[in-house]
């Protein structure tokens, strides 16, 4: 097989421990034997379409070799999603036009279903273009949604973010409940798919710990049910914790967050669902709540991610290369857990058409049957995958991590 270059890139909303993959691919790739040199779409896919390629070479091995110990996106992210190949094939011509100029074969995709669909499309034009790029996907999404995969990279960190802080604000509420605050609300990411709200169930070592109440998107939300479940917990704790899905939806399939609130002008309220959830328990139960939004500081908490999950980050990256050198194309790594007890996993892979454009919701196994929590099943599932932890360097009490000079290789395409 003869060698070329290959173009690394990072898709979608970031994590704590998408740059282990970047680690795992760059690392690998060097040692390869069939690439060249390693380059970074600049902001993901836009960077390929710009011609603009990070030349990893002229990084500080040092800054390589943090990698997995930053958060976020060590070459940039995007939300771009390219249209299918009939209404939009300029585009998918230009990034194998950009890949033609500069010798690159083999194409890493680092993201989610929409990435995925993106690497399969690039595989499949290449081919018909006489040029053809292996294009293997790497896994990320703290959602968790992938299907096929056990779990994805990025998702036991945001677990044990949001469980180590629900824990915490639990305990805070516990000592203030008697004369003060009666319920706190904490909204979690998950649009479609309720694994992070369910995470938070980790935070809980027994039924009067919190969260007492989980609310997922997966479950249709019942207004009376919810609030007698908050004082039925009330009366027995003393306090409610509630963790809540950002696309928790009502019984007519609406999110919450636009039920027909409307705020003091009569407009239509776009505010969260913890904000819907802790309004209605405050205006229907009198009491006094406080709510929390811990947005980009869930997904990025580099400082307390799960072990196995900045492991498991590293080893798709490095499975992706194997993959390519062994001459596979079009196809995503994947997590496979082979036991729960003891936890043990390895890599695998599949067709990147099994993970494109789908997703994987929680299983109606893994929610309690009166649609308010978890059930043990979820637990087994989820408590090895926030077990561990890596800790970062430190300088000054704060953690030392990587910033790239992202060098740019020069432009041939003018």
């Amino acid at each position: 097989m003869a060698k070329a270059n290959a173009v690394y890139a990072q898709s979608g909303g970031v994590t704590s421990v998408i740059n282990g993959s970047a680690y795992g691919v760059i690392k690998a790739a060097q040692e390869s034997g069939i690439i060249d040199n390693i380059y970074g779409g600049l902001y993901g896919i836009n960077g390929v379409l710009e011609e603009n390629l990070v030349d990893v070479s002229q990084e500080n091995p040092a800054d390589i070799d943090r990698l997995p110990y930053t958060p976020s996106a060590a070459f940039g992210s995007c939300r771009k999603k390219l249209p299918s190949l009939e209404k939009n094939r300029a585009d998918f011509e230009k990034i194998i036009e950009v890949f033609k100029a500069h010798d690159v074969r083999y194409f890493f995709y680092n993201g989610g279903n929409d990435s995925m669909d993106t690497a399969h499309k690039i595989s499949q034009l290449s081919h018909d273009m006489g040029y053809d790029v292996t294009c293997i996907g790497v896994p990320k999404t703290v959602d968790n949604d992938l299907p096929v995969t056990d779990n994805s990279p990025g998702f036991g960190s945001v677990a044990k973010y949001n469980a180590v802080s629900l824990r915490e604000a639990s305990f805070d509420v516990a000592s203030m409940h008697h004369d003060s605050t009666k319920a706190f609300v904490a909204e979690t990411m998950g649009r479609h798919a309720g694994w992070i709200a369910a995470s938070t169930a980790m935070a809980g070592n027994n039924e009067n710990e919190g969260p007492h109440i989980i609310l997922l998107p997966e479950i249709a939300f019942r207004e009376e049910a919810f609030l007698a479940e908050v004082e039925r917990i009330r009366a027995k704790v003393g306090y409610c914790v509630v963790a809540v899905s950002e696309g928790l939806q009502n019984e007519a399939g609406k999110f919450v967050a636009d039920a027909g609130t409307v705020d003091m002008f009569g407009h239509t309220q776009l505010g969260g669902a913890g904000d819907f959830i802790s309004n209605l328990i405050k205006n229907k139960l009198g009491i006094k709540v406080h709510n929390a939004l811990p947005d980009y500081f869930q997904r990025s908490g580099r400082h307390i991610a799960s072990k196995t999950d900045v492991e498991q980050a590293i080893a798709v990256g490095k499975e992706a290369v194997h993959l390519a050198a062994k001459g596979l194309n079009g196809q995503m790594v994947t997590i496979v857990r082979d036991s729960d007890t003891p936890y043990s996993w390895s890599v695998g892979h599949t067709d990147i058409v099994n993970i494109a454009n789908k997703e994987k919701v929680l299983p109606a196994d893994y929610i309690r049957e009166d649609g308010f929590h978890v059930t043990e099943a979820f637990r087994t599932y989820c408590q090895p995958l926030i077990e561990g932890e890596l800790w970062p360097d430190y300088s000054g009490g704060i953690p030392v991590y990587s910033q790239l000079v992202r060098n740019l290789v020069p432009k041939k395409l003018g």
